[in-house]
């Protein structure tokens, strides 16, 4: 049995880290999971200047590390990715904190926990968003409408033209997996699976040039790859409405049971689980 937490797309506002700070002190969990989306917005500290307050060293590590010193044998395991709204320049920083034992950096990585392996993978499919650092083609070079090429808009650290125009999410995912028997495998996403009740957005009879929007917005390749090799629980956000729209912030494929952290309201949305027992997993406003 393990107590686990989960949550996503907190995007820098200090009162959601600020709960889950106290949760983590009070109930002292075996594991944390941050699923992306934990900086401020990138595109607008990247266009001011270099005066920006670095957020991962001067908050969010540094909170951590005194969590880690109060706590000490009881600091949790930490695993986190980055997302789509994360500048990948603050991508160093996250790697420093890695090295000094405050969390796993897994993006494109495996990392065991006891008798689960841990995986982390950061993509999503392309977007309406200017920022592309974490964005690639899903399945295939087809955009949505009202959605930027992975290569037409900006980054904030350069890629190769090979990464921006041929590289996918569902190639990436089959290196990162590499055959591997995933019964037993946590894997940390940050976009959802296509047509699900995780990647549901409010798109509703909204058109680009005459051609409807489809209202769901996360990943075939995702989709695909969870039907196909049954991971035991996959973590997910990006789609912050999802749950509004849906009511529904959990599904399953398959034997796969799947929860979303993302949330359109002010508060911190919470998962607590065991994964010896997924489909019992509690979600909580704070």
């Amino acid at each position: 049995m393990a107590h686990c937490l989960f949550c996503s797309d907190l995007h820098g506002r200090t009162h959601r880290y600020g709960e889950l700070f106290r949760v983590i002190r009070e109930e002292e969990p075996d594991a944390v999971f941050l699923g992306g989306d934990l900086l401020p917005g990138a595109v607008q500290v990247f266009a001011s200047d270099f005066l920006h307050e670095d957020f991962v060293r001067d908050f969010l590590a540094k909170e951590l590390l005194h969590i880690k010193e109060d706590l000490e044998r009881s600091y949790p395991d930490v695993f986190l990715i980055l997302g789509n709204d994360d500048g990948r320049f603050e991508e160093a920083a996250v790697i420093d904190a890695a090295e000094r034992g405050l969390w796993h950096y897994v993006h494109n990585r495996k990392i065991g926990m006891g008798s689960y392996q841990i995986y982390g993978y950061s993509y999503v499919p392309p977007s309406p968003f200017r920022l592309k650092d974490w964005e690639k083609y899903d399945v295939s070079r087809y955009v949505d409408p009202g959605c930027i090429h992975p290569e037409d808009g900006i980054r904030t650290m350069p890629a190769s033209d090979y990464e921006m125009r041929y590289s996918t999410i569902r190639d990436d995912l089959e290196v990162l997996t590499n055959g591997d028997d995933l019964s037993q495998a946590i894997m940390l996403f940050h976009a959802p699976p296509y047509r699900t009740n995780l990647d549901r957005a409010a798109l509703d009879n909204k058109m680009i040039d005459h051609a409807p929007l489809d209202v769901h917005v996360g990943s075939i390749a995702i989709q695909r790859f969870i039907k196909k090799r049954q991971p035991l629980i996959t973590l997910h956000g990006h789609i912050h409405e999802s749950c509004r729209i849906t009511g529904k912030w959990m599904d399953r494929i398959g034997r796969t049971v799947m929860y979303s952290a993302a949330h359109d309201g002010p508060e911190l949305a919470l998962i607590r689980f065991d994964p010896d027992n997924p489909e019992l997993a509690s979600r909580e406003l704070l």
